[in-house]
């Protein structure tokens, strides 16, 4: 039992966090209160903070220019959740980044195999056993670039597509909010600048807990992370799909239905979670994939690009990268609109009663006028 117990911590103290740009709703109104959240752990749950030294960049583009996150605007909520307080601008099309430094973390042979069996990194496990390099341990050097797209009022602008210059990072190639729900998204893949071909890519949707409220700049949505896979403060393997940041490769193992879990707490709770679930998707000779939008709610990107580091002190190297947004069904006018003809329930037109109408006012006319003769 003591043995089964250290072999949970051990899983929870190793396991590995992908790092979203998290919102309350991803549609806002201009002067509108608002937080960013940077959970490092699972879109549903936040499992370590993100230090400001670990900040590369962060900026946010609006309306053709790009803006730096001041260090010192940060706030920590519970130990555990990385905020941005702040008043959305003028309407239009908004895109926030995060970009971390590299860190590095040692996992032994299994840990490694685990890791990159739950994550998603599929290719390096491959290229593992052609190798013949199973048995090897393993210094990873990894860092996170991650992008949250949001929409202030009607307004669209052309920001969504500003390519911010991360090692690896997500770029539409159309503005996520003149999609709706049914819809396609094509979203490139750049690494150093450049399309990343042949790329795993998971697409994940989250239903959001509030109503939409009519109006495409009120949609509130509630989004809590769900899973928690941190490559952050410590990475290793769970009984699922890893993720050093991300979900992967879908394992039929009995834990399989439970969460990565990345605390203790997690450890005991079984959320039925996988992180190969959604969209398996392969970038394209461009780097592109199309993202299906089957459903209102929240969409996220994630992926892990890994290679064999060409520094001695360094056995891999990975760069994660991951993009939010929000989708809702397209607000036409013309079905918010009510028939004002008073058409009865029956179907009689209107017109037949107007005739009536007068028909029956002519009457009471000459019976009025008869009397009064």
């Amino acid at each position: 039992m003591r043995k089964a117990v250290f072999l949970i911590l051990a899983i929870v103290l190793l396991s590995s966090h992908d790092l979203y740009v998290k919102m309350e709703t991803y549609f806002l109104q201009p002067d509108q209160k608002a937080t960013i959240s940077l959970y490092n752990g699972t879109f549903e749950k936040s499992e370590n903070l993100i230090t400001r030294d670990r900040i590369i960049d962060a900026s946010v583009v609006a309306n053709g220019s790009r803006t730096a996150i001041d260090p010192s605007a940060w706030t920590d909520q519970d130990s555990t959740i990385t905020q941005l307080h702040f008043t959305a601008g003028d309407a239009g099309t908004y895109v926030t980044g995060v970009s971390t430094k590299p860190r590095s973390i040692e996992l032994t042979a299994a840990k490694f195999n685990n890791y990159l069996e739950h994550d998603g990194v599929l290719d390096m496990l491959v290229q593992r056993k052609t190798e013949n390099t199973l048995d090897q341990n393993a210094v990873e050097q990894y860092a996170k670039h991650v992008k949250a797209i949001y929409q202030v009022g009607e307004k669209r602008t052309s920001d969504w597509n500003t390519v911010l210059g991360y090692p690896i990072e997500f770029v539409p190639q159309e503005n996520p909010y003149q999609k709706y729900t049914g819809d396609d998204l094509k979203v490139q893949l750049l690494m150093n600048g450049k399309p990343l071909v042949n790329q795993l890519v998971f697409a994940h949707q989250v239903s959001t807990a509030h109503d939409h409220r009519h109006g495409d700049s009120d949609h509130g949505h509630s989004h809590a992370g769900d899973d928690s896979h941190t490559h952050d403060e410590v990475a290793s393997n769970h009984s699922h799909k890893h993720d050093h940041d991300g979900k992967t490769h879908t394992h039929t193992h009995d834990d399989h239905d439970k969460p990565h879990a990345h605390d203790q707490d997690d450890a005991k709770e079984s959320k039925g979670h996988s992180h190969t679930d959604g969209q398996q998707l392969r970038t394209d000779d461009q780097g592109m994939v199309m993202v299906n939008l089957p459903k209102d709610g929240l969409y996220y990107l994630r992926t892990i690009h890994m290679v064999n580091a060409p520094q001695e002190e360094f056995t891999h190297e990975s760069n994660w990268a991951t993009l939010t947004w929000e989708v809702t069904h397209k607000h036409d006018a013309t079905t918010h609109t009510h028939d004002h003809d008073h058409d009865h329930e029956d179907g009689i037109p209107s017109w037949v009663f107007w005739i009536g109408s007068f028909v029956l006012i002519g009457i009471l006319f000459l019976v009025f006028r008869k009397k009064a003769a």
